[in-house]
């Protein structure tokens, strides 16, 4: 599965995690994606699932 938000196009973060000794390796942040089923379409009756993060969620 894709880690971005069908709604609001949020991909992945990416950065370094970096130890105590300064050492970086790279490393990824996603997004809390979940799969959810929404009414789409012409007048919302449609059912789709959708891969929607949940900050979109909660609006």
């Amino acid at each position: 599965m894709a880690a971005t938000c069908d709604v609001c196009g949020k991909g992945p973060g990416f950065g370094h995690s970096i130890s105590h000794s300064h050492r970086r390796t790279k490393r990824r942040w996603n997004p809390n994606i979940q799969r959810v089923r929404a009414m789409v379409g012409e007048a919302g009756k449609t059912p789709k699932r959708l891969n929607v993060c949940t900050s979109c969620l909660k609006a």
